[in-house]
């Protein structure tokens, strides 16, 4: 008996090799290649939308100021016309809203100097100084020097 269940056994084996070769010798040949161009179709779209999903945040970035100035009116703190001394120290005139004031920047700080006349909405518009108030204010100043 142990001699058919032996017999048995060595049939199965050679039985199952021939399978295993005769199924080994049909499928070496490779199987066909997709195509590959919607593939690279579909990277290189993916690519264009990440890239200009990127380029649009890095402007409503830089913007953004710009943006929500537009909607909140005009500012009413400026910074109207600004002269260097030299060195460190400036000489500003400041407007808010038809306010105007001369201030000086130096190391040391900021001083105000002196306030101006106010600006005419009419005559000027806001960001515009008449050249005469800020020559005579300055001349003012430094006479008392």
């Amino acid at each position: 008996m142990m001699m058919i269940a032996g017999g048995l056994a060595v049939g199965f084996s050679v039985g199952a090799q021939t399978n295993l070769v005769g199924t080994n010798s049909l499928s070496l040949s490779p199987p066909p290649l997709p195509d590959v161009a919607p593939s690279v179709f579909r990277v290189l779209g993916a690519l264009a939308l990440v890239i200009g999903i990127f380029l649009g945040g890095v402007w409503l970035y830089r913007n953004w100021q710009r943006l929500t100035r537009q909607r909140g009116g005009r500012p009413k703190l400026n910074l109207l016309e600004t002269r260097s001394l030299g060195g460190r120290q400036a000489l500003h005139v400041v407007g808010y809203e038809q306010a105007r004031f001369l201030i000086a920047t130096s190391p040391a700080g900021v001083t105000l100097l002196s306030p101006l006349p106010e600006a005419d909405a009419e005559a000027a518009p806001v960001g515009e100084v008449p050249p005469s108030a800020f020559h005579l204010t300055l001349a003012k100043m430094l006479k008392g020097k």
